[in-house]
């Protein structure tokens, strides 16, 4: 079981299915991705949960780079920057590791502590810098 991705003319994912192994030959078939490519009329690149190719799983909405030969989710933040080699976006300030939970605030460029219970919302407590 293999995964398939089809891009639309701006090499955006419309949809992931799964499909044929690209090892497996029916029919004479053994170019998957040409295969379900012609059959939908859409470019169709293979992904991979894992990462073993295309460096990211392939998701609606992400973008297929073909210099990099890699799927690339849309910019989280503004302030994200791409990491050219896994090709994922990565904030301008690293993630604390003080076992507090946090989340992103584009305004302030910065991590928020955030405290909550399960079941509701979380609450800023503490800015980190």
């Amino acid at each position: 079981m293999a995964h398939y991705a089809f891009l639309d003319e701006n090499n955006i994912v419309t949809e992931v299915i799964v499909g044929r192994n690209e090892t497996e030959v029916v029919n004479g078939i053994s170019d998957w991705e040409a295969y379900y490519g012609k059959f939908r009329n859409q470019v169709c690149v293979r992904t991979s949960y894992n990462g073993n190719i295309r460096k990211n799983y392939a998701g609606i909405g992400f973008t297929y780079d073909a210099e990099r030969d890699a799927f690339i989710s849309p910019t989280p933040y503004e302030s994200w920057v791409l990491d050219e080699e896994t090709c994922q976006w990565e904030a301008p300030v690293p993630y604390p590791d003080d076992g507090l939970v946090y989340s992103w605030n584009e305004e302030l460029t910065d991590w928020e502590a955030t405290e909550f219970e399960i079941g509701e919302a979380p609450t800023v407590t503490r800015l980190v810098n």
